[in-house]
């Protein structure tokens, strides 16, 4: 079963906007952290937001007031709403999960993951 559905990547100009979703099961969904995180060619995995069950975000500082975190209890979705998009911003772009007590972008080790959705931004 997939626990985890990444969707609403794209290519955009720099500048632009875009919205990812992530489809979550409702067991992978009530974890106690959920997170975005992204993975550019030659680079190593890095943490981009992440939301506590309780609603508490954190963003790492490159994104700070141009990405937003949020989640939809309703119907198990997260989201990242992505404004002022730089070509920096270029990579494949993860969903994940995690079930223990530690909710923040530099902790990569999620337990579970999506498949990715790749998002690439052009000068």
């Amino acid at each position: 079963q997939v626990q985890l559905l990444e969707s609403g990547g794209g290519s955009v100009l720099a500048g632009g906007s875009l919205t990812l979703s992530c489809a979550a099961t409702e067991y992978t969904y009530g974890s106690y952290c959920l997170g975005w995180f992204r993975q550019a060619p030659g680079k190593e995995r890095e943490g981009v937001a992440t939301i506590r069950i309780d609603g508490q975000t954190t963003y790492t500082d490159s994104v700070k007031g141009r990405f937003t975190i949020s989640k939809n209890d309703a119907n198990y979705t997260l989201y990242l709403q992505m404004n002022s998009l730089k070509p920096e911003d270029t990579a494949m772009y993860y969903c994940a999960a995690e079930r223990g007590w530690v909710c923040r972008p530099e902790k990569t080790d999620f337990g579970y993951w999506g498949q990715g959705t790749q998002v690439t931004v052009s000068s």
